[in-house]
């Protein structure tokens, strides 16, 4: 027998992982084909056997609005800095449910995707990726839903818009995506071992929002509660993203970075957290 038909060159050798360092972040890379089908399918799927499909997209924040405008705006009488409250508030809802869906999602990964990942091998990293993508999806499109807005109100006379920090958006959309992924799979990876956690997030995203300047300006809040929201580091995002659609008030580098750091942070805790429960999730999940 030729000695070469005896030593045959694998396409993937399949490793135990050694330590809690020992992370392939180019496999993640390999398997991108894999991930575009776990993003249809996500996307695909969520409103697939719905009456209205991907108008829900459009339909959950204008409800959300409605719903801020009547109890915050109407009945709390919040304030909005002087711009129309549906416009203020559809600004705010944008990026959290980006955020909050990611969180949400990701923190399910290792309960909802257990049969698959006993089954076959692949990445397990891909399956949060995929979702936090997907989700960009839907942000886009509420994104220009917005716009539509913007418009309207536009041409009513009110004078607003966005300015030259539109720029910034990508960054705020990786901001975004960056900490929903990393306290999603530090979740995920709890969840293998306390169920509980489970039933907790959704609550604990909720009251989240209210330390967020979602449904009212930073400039609104003085005293101890705005040191609480300072440390929010979802606080300069959601500001950030407020000032650069309507051009009101100012963007706050410093907390802008903070936000970033702890993006990277986070992050940075939740792939190595990550990497050492896939190892025997198993026999836990």
């Amino acid at each position: 027998m030729n000695p070469q038909q005896q030593d045959p060159t694998w396409d993937l050798t399949i490793k135990p992982k050694r330590h809690l360092f020992d992370i392939n972040l180019k496999e993640l890379w390999e398997f991108r084909d894999l991930i575009g089908l776990f993003v249809r399918r996500d996307f695909v799927a969520k409103y697939k056997q719905t009456i209205l499909g991907p108008l829900w997209f459009l339909i959950q924040p204008l409800f959300q609005t409605l719903m801020y405008t009547l109890v915050f705006g109407k009945i709390a009488k919040l304030s909005t800095d002087d711009l129309p409250q549906m416009l203020f508030y559809m600004a705010g809802i944008v990026p959290w449910t980006y955020f909050s869906q990611s969180l949400n999602m990701t923190s399910k990964t290792f309960v909802e995707n257990a049969k698959i990942f006993g089954k076959v091998y692949f990445p397990r990293l891909a399956v949060p990726v995929s979702i936090v993508i997907s989700n960009m999806i839907q942000f886009i499109i509420q994104f220009l839903f917005l716009w539509v807005f913007m418009v309207i109100y536009w041409i009513k006379g009110f004078e607003f818009g966005p300015n030259i920090y539109l720029l910034l958006l990508p960054v705020l959309l990786i901001l975004l995506a960056g900490l929903g992924l990393g306290f999603g799979i530090i979740i995920s990876s709890l969840t293998t071992k306390y169920r509980d956690l489970t039933n907790l997030v959704a609550f604990g995203v909720q009251l989240w929002m209210y330390a967020t300047p979602v449904i009212y300006p930073l400039s609104s809040i003085e005293g101890k509660m705005r040191v609480v929201l300072m440390v929010n580091p979802l606080t300069g995002i959601v500001e950030t993203f407020k000032t650069i659609m309507l051009g009101v008030g100012e963007i706050h580098w410093g907390l802008l970075g903070y936000s970033a750091g702890f993006c990277l942070v986070v992050l940075g805790i939740g792939v190595l957290l990550f990497n050492k429960i896939e190892q025997n999730f198993m026999d836990t999940v």
